[in-house]
Order: structure tokens, then C-alpha cells, then sequence
């Protein structure tokens, strides 16, 4: 399968303009001790995002099985149980938790305020689970993507890629989509010619039904909005997903890179692995603070970013030129 990059196309930044957090530099583990990190994600533990975060790891001197165990059951964590998951994890008391999206970092927010927890959201925020990017303050620090603010740069390429489509269809999760943000694109897609179809989904069981009803409504492209609920690269609903694009023979565009890279249209966006890489730096630095608590009574989880490391973070992502990953092999004529 062979991609191009399209150098005319360029992101703003990596993560989609904030990182509420940045390690200085990497510390020394205390000697002796082995650490416990706990997960509430949406990605297998085999997943490539998950693999690249335990590498990262490894670089910074955490290494499983050495100094670092892994509590388990937090992985391919869905909404059903959430609670009783977020629980479990909590009792556990790990040295720190990485979760995401929203939903598992408010469930775990609202069981602890004292273990470190680093999380990956759309705008931690405006969400209310930080005070702000540059020191987030309480127990959480982590990533926001602001990714919904890319759905119509999605819909622009789609809309570019797919040059003879009338029609098109805006997939969105029903529980976390505003009206708003549809509206927006709706109007966006009605500037370029093109008539816009909203297909809303409940849940996972409702993704393969949604997909059919687009193509029995002679949309000619899907773009898939930014959301955990189809677009989490590894996951069975990713799989859905991507077994009835290929059924209905539609093209799609989705938030991950390496989505293009499994087969679809295209991707726009930070590469997943990259996002996970960045909180394996973010949890390095956590830990090192919660071992230096234990001697020093207590310090501020924004000693591990502040407003000057942040800004040179951005500047540095700033330079970075991204790639829109495009699936040559596709059967949609380009």
C-alpha cells in the first residue's frame, strides 16, 4: 500500500494545539522499587498506540516486568462497565492511571483526587477536568486534541478528494457531537455544492445499521467525526467500522492517520501513537513526583509543565509538517 503527502497541506500542530503538560527531563527511578500503572483506555493492550507508550516508556528507564507492572483490565475498556472498572482501578492504587477519552478520566476524577492521572480529551478545558492547559491544577494533567475543530478541514478534503460527490454523510457520536458543530459543517458542506447528511450513533451496536442507512441514502463519502466511538485505531468498533466501509464500498476519512494506513481514504490528523508516546513522557514525570512525595511532603502536579515549557512545546510542533495519509489502493477513482 503506498501513500502520499501532499506538502500543499499542513497541521497547526501536532496534537491539535494544547498539551497540558511537558517533562523537563528524565529522572532517576528510586533504586529498589517497582512501580504500578493503571490504564482505562479504549486500545488493546497489543494495540501500536499502547506498544509505542510502554517503548517510550523503556526509553525514559521504566520497563515492565523490571521496575514497572502493569495492573490489568483497564484495556479495550467500555462505557458498560466503566464504573465498576474505574472502581476496581482506583482500589487498586496505582502510582498513576492513563485513561481516555472524557467519559473514563471523569469516572476515575470522580473516585480520587490524589492519584496522578493522565488523560486524553478533546478539550480538557472546556470539560472542566483542568483549570488550564499551562498548570491544569487537582490530579490531572494530559492531552487535549481539540480534534473537532478539524472535522471541517476533514470534510474539505473529503469533499477534494471525492471531486464528483453531491452528497456526503457526517458520522457522529449522538452523546458527545453538539448541534453546533454540526450545523457548522452542514453549512461548510452547502458553500462547497455539496448536500450534507447527519447519521447519529448511539453506541457501538448501532454503527454497522448507521453505516448502511448512509449508503441507502445515496451518500457518495462518509467522514467519520472525531470521536473515540469509530475512530480508535485496534479497537472492535474500529473493525465495524471498517468491514461495512469496505462492504457498502464507500470512501472515509477519519481523525487517525494510521486509519488510512489500515485501508481507508484518508486520515487527517495526529498520529495516535505519537499522542501515546506523549503521555508515556507526562507519566514519567508524574511518577518521579509522587516518589519525591513520599519524601518530601507533597509537591504540585504542575511542576510537571508550566506556561514556558508549554509555549516551547507548541513552537516546537509549529515547525512539524504533517502528512494527510491517502489510500492509493482504494477503489475511489482520485
Amino acid at each position: 500500500m503506498q501513500f502520499a503527502q501532499l506538502k500543499r497541506r499542513e497541521f497547526i500542530t501536532l496534537l491539535g494545539g494544547a498539551a497540558a503538560a511537558w517533562p523537563v527531563a528524565a529522572r532517576a527511578q528510586e533504586a529498589g522499587r517497582t512501580y504500578r500503572l493503571g490504564f482505562l483506555v479504549p486500545t488493546p493492550r497489543q494495540s501500536p498506540a499502547v506498544l509505542a507508550l510502554f517503548d517510550e516508556l523503556r526509553l525514559n528507564g521504566f520497563i515492565e516486568g523490571q521496575n514497572l507492572d502493569v495492573i490489568l483490565g483497564g484495556f479495550e475498556a467500555g462505557n458498560e462497565h466503566l464504573a465498576e472498572l474505574a472502581a476496581a482501578l482506583v482500589k487498586a492504587a496505582p502510582d498513576a492511571i492513563l485513561a481516555g477519552s472524557e467519559v473514563p478520566v471523569r469516572a476515575l476524577q470522580s473516585l480520587t483526587r490524589t492519584i496522578p492521572l493522565v488523560g486524553m480529551t478533546e478539550d480538557m478545558v472546556a470539560e472542566g477536568l483542568v483549570a488550564s492547559l499551562a498548570r491544569p491544577g487537582g490530579n490531572i494533567t494530559g492531552v487535549s486534541l481539540l480534534s473537532p475543530e478539524l472535522d471541517g478541514k476533514r470534510q474539505d478534503l473529503l469533499i477534494e478528494a471525492v471531486p464528483g460527490a453531491r452528497r456526503i454523510a457526517a458520522m457522529a457520536d449522538s452523546k458527545t457531537t453538539p448541534l453546533h458543530h454540526l450545523q457548522a459543517l452542514q453549512q461548510g458542506a452547502r458553500s462547497r455544492g455539496v448536500g450534507l447528511a447527519v447519521f447519529e450513533v448511539g453506541g457501538p451496536q448501532e454503527i454497522a445499521s448507521a453505516i448502511d442507512a448512509a449508503k441507502a441514502a445515496g451518500v457518495e463519502a462518509l467522514n467519520f467525526l472525531a470521536t473515540p466511538l469509530f475512530s480508535a485505531p485496534g479497537t472492535q468498533n474500529n473493525r465495524v467500522v471498517m468491514e461495512r466501509v469496505t462492504t457498502v464500498r464507500l470512501p472515509a476519512i477519519f481523525q487517525w492517520p494510521e486509519i488510512a494506513e489500515a485501508g481507508a481514504l484518508a486520515g487527517y490528523g495526529p498520529r495516535i501513537t505519537d499522542t501515546y508516546r506523549q503521555r508515556a513522557r507526562m507519566l514519567e514525570c508524574l511518577i518521579d513526583l509522587t516518589r519525591s512525595a513520599h519524601h518530601y511532603g507533597g509537591r504540585d502536579f504542575d511542576a510537571c509543565g508550566s506556561a514556558r515549557k508549554l509555549n516551547l512545546f507548541k513552537e516546537q510542533l509549529l515547525r512539524r509538517k504533517r502528512t494527510w495519509r491517502v489510500d492509493r489502493d482504494n477503489d475511489v477513482d482520485l
